[in-house]
């Protein structure tokens, strides 16, 4: 996906906007002679950047306004390390919250829903992204933020909220919460528009079977606004991202070479229009494709494939790379299996070795010592790895009203 003639002068307008600003990104571009773009081929020589920036720049250090300009701030969820701060002006608020009410809108969401809202406020992207498409948008927020789920359910079943807003971890919580209660008959609820952290198909079939609606993945991350910057449509055939706001690439995450559609790497953003803290070729680390071609439903936005991962989250085990995503696919393979699992990483000194132990959760129905023998093998021979395995009671592993660690790695410790 080529950049165009339109997207290249809003970069160029940018690069001015930062140069102007004497920030950061100023003394970068300066220090590389970059004082503009004309073409495409001066756009790919532009430099990556990436939260590291942030942090090095911390607290406002990526800020190209004044300060009379910014409105709000807010800031990652991640915890290491300093902080990253996104500052905003009124303008980069109101895009957002226009961005947000269209991915509402490709879900079919209208001003006549009632929207419950669980993901976190404060600091956080989350819940205050979502509030402010619903409002854009003119339907009923219901601003729960997360936790409480006796009161989240309350609310749900009194005011019949039509949409649940969430992250997959607690949309799998609510629904099973629902299911042990047996209220699904008292619930309202169509569609689920899930964001924050990527989920397996078999999570995904299990809260659309149990909650009886229509799911939507909504992309986005602090540093580029937050959640809403893109999202699948009920054709179900990738997630469409904004591109008159957002300028997208992927390139091979070990080399920086940026690939053709079709091809899987790191997502890269590049903000087009924003005016607090505009950024240029942000690598994202996370991973997925564009997808070629136009989308079945008729819009002309550019397709992004479910995330599948992230970069950073690959962990290695005598010698072999793997990727959470991977293990999902092999789980997912084996009858009677949750979508909730844990992978825990040590080092046995005694036999200077690694060991890698998955546990899992599978229905009663299964034999569990079998189960575990089954995806043993499926590990040998499909990741050259053999695990350790354990198999609990479904809804034994912690749920999470955020997102869910997985992967525990002890050998760090």
């Amino acid at each position: 996906m080529r950049i165009n003639d339109i997207q290249l002068e809003q970069v160029n307008r940018q690069i001015h906007r930062i140069l102007e600003s004497g920030n950061y990104y100023s003394r970068i571009y300066k220090k590389a002679g970059i004082t503009g773009v004309s073409s495409p081929e001066e756009f790919l020589k532009i430099p990556f950047t990436d939260k590291a920036d942030l942090r090095n720049s911390y607290p406002l250090g990526i800020q190209a306004v004044p300060d009379e300009e910014i409105v709000r701030i807010h800031s990652s969820s991640g915890t290491t390390g300093k902080p990253v701060i996104i500052p905003y002006t009124a303008k980069d608020v109101a895009d957002w919250a226009e961005m947000f009410a269209r991915c509402y809108e490709i879900a079919g969401i209208t001003s006549k829903d009632r929207i419950q809202i669980t993901p976190g406020y404060g600091l956080w992207t989350a819940g205050i992204g979502f509030q402010a498409g619903c409002e854009r948008l003119g339907a009923m927020a219901i601003p729960m933020g997360p936790g409480n789920t006796e009161k989240q359910l309350q609310m749900m079943v009194d005011l019949k909220s039509t949409v649940l807003c969430a992250t997959s971890s607690y949309a799998l919580l609510l629904a099973e919460e629902i299911n042990k209660r047996g209220i699904r008959d008292k619930i309202c609820l169509k569609k689920g528009v899930i964001g924050s952290e990527r989920w397996s198909a078999a999570k995904r079939r299990y809260i659309a079977d149990a909650l009886g609606i229509e799911l939507y993945d909504i992309y986005g991350l602090t540093e580029i606004y937050g959640p809403g910057i893109g999202i699948n449509c009920p054709g179900q055939t990738g997630m469409h991202i904004f591109d008159d706001f957002v300028y997208t690439e992927i390139i091979d995450p070990m080399t920086g070479e940026v690939l053709p559609d079709g091809e899987e790497g790191e997502i890269v953003i590049t903000t087009l229009v924003k005016e607090g803290a505009p950024l240029i070729r942000f690598r994202t680390h996370d991973l997925s494709r564009i997808i070629p071609g136009e989308c079945s439903c008729g819009r002309k936005y550019p397709r992004l494939d479910i995330i599948k991962g992230r970069s950073d989250d690959m962990f290695k085990v005598h010698g072999v790379n793997m990727f959470p995503s991977r293990v999902e696919e092999i789980l997912s393979m084996v009858d009677g299996v949750s979508s909730e699992y844990k992978i825990d990483i040590a080092h046995d000194e005694s036999h200077n070795r690694d060991i890698i132990m998955v546990t899992a959760e599978a229905d009663g129905r299964v034999d569990f010592a079998s189960t575990a023998d089954t995806i043993r093998n499926l590990f040998k021979s499909k990741m050259n790895v053999t695990p350790k395995v354990a198999i609990v009671s479904l809804n034994t592993l912690p749920r999470s009203e955020k997102k869910t660690q997985r992967v525990f790695d002890h050998r760090e410790e």
